[in-house]
């Protein structure tokens, strides 16, 4: 620990010119982390406060290394979106807990300005700076409790079908087997799959891998200004994937993004071509964070029953294709 017996010392050692840590209190914790926000005073005698995040064990270690990784991504091409990040590491007092520290932010209570959030948004996702040109990440994110499968592929069909096959696995190990869903997968990846998503690269079609915070629903979106509404974004699970994915999560009335951030956001980026099947691609990025939700949540049903629902209403759709 610090001299002051607050923090552990890999965190103290972590924050940047530090003459004292003041405070470190509790500020929430979810099924899989804390949080505290710490206090310190600086060598030159500002005071600052940081947000840090603390998990356990293998999955809470790699979970953390992917919000710092997805928040430096994020920062790298727009930092006025996200908190700064600091660091993240493992406690030397215990090697089963691990800390991710980041610039902490007061938030006011609501959704961010749409005009504001989603030019700044658009910003980010315009920026096709993927390392490889390849979409995917380098490690694996985290979307709440449940790892991505982000290896890198050339193809985004076959990226998205990937990582669904991921999400759809994690949920049966942890919510067992359910007959209905598994009775309807196969023309799922066989069929809607590839007549929504082939279309984006061929018959002369590109797209290019957009950078996404790949968790985007108001509770992970902050306003830093009350007068103006500004807002950032914070807890991503990134990856490099098509850039209307990210608008998968805003379909869903609960997350509270409503139909105006869409046209905000595609005043700055149109829809993909072909238009025709953008409503139906939403919704097929939506039903996977419906699975995300079903497996991180298995005992609420509602989830699941949603995603199978709009499987049934795709496949019946595209049968003839």
């Amino acid at each position: 620990m610090d001299s002051a017996g607050l923090v552990d010392d890999n965190v103290a050692s972590a924050l940047p010119d530090v003459a004292e840590i003041l405070e470190a209190k509790y500020y929430g914790e979810s099924a899989w982390a804390k949080a505290s926000r710490v206090k310190v005073l600086h060598n030159d005698g500002r005071e600052e406060d940081y947000f840090m995040k603390v998990s356990v064990g293998h999955h809470g270690h790699e979970a953390l290394k992917g919000e710092f990784e997805s928040t430096l991504a994020i920062y790298s091409i727009a930092p006025d979106f996200c908190p700064k990040p600091i660091a993240w590491g493992t406690f030397a007092s215990d090697a089963t807990s691990h800390f991710y520290i980041c610039k902490f932010y007061d938030f006011t209570e609501g959704v961010p300005d749409p005009r504001s959030f989603c030019e700044k948004l658009a910003r980010l996702h315009s920026s096709h700076t993927s390392p490889n040109g390849k979409f995917g990440f380098h490690c694996v994110t985290y979307n709440g409790n449940l790892p991505q499968d982000n290896s890198w592929s050339d193809s985004w069909e076959n990226f998205f079908a990937n990582g669904l096959r991921q999400v759809l696995k994690v949920r049966e190990e942890r919510a067992g087997p359910n007959i209905e869903l598994d009775r309807i997968l196969s023309p799922l990846f066989d069929r809607v799959i590839p007549r929504l998503l082939r279309p984006l690269e061929s018959d002369g079609r590109k797209i290019l891998p957009s950078l996404v915070h790949g968790d985007l629903w108001y509770g992970n979106a902050g306003i830093v200004d009350e007068s103006s509404g500004e807002g950032i974004v914070y807890d991503p699970a990134s990856f490099w994937a098509h850039n209307e994915y990210e608008l998968g999560n805003w379909r869903p009335e609960r997350n509270k993004f409503t139909r105006r951030y869409f046209r905000e956001y595609h005043a700055h980026i149109p829809q993909s071509e072909p238009q025709e099947d953008y409503d139906d691609r939403n919704a097929l990025y939506s039903l996977r964070f419906n699975l995300h939700a079903s497996a991180m949540f298995p005992h609420q049903e509602t989830y699941l029953q949603m995603a199978i629902d709009e499987i049934k209403r795709l496949t019946e759709r595209y049968s003839k294709d």
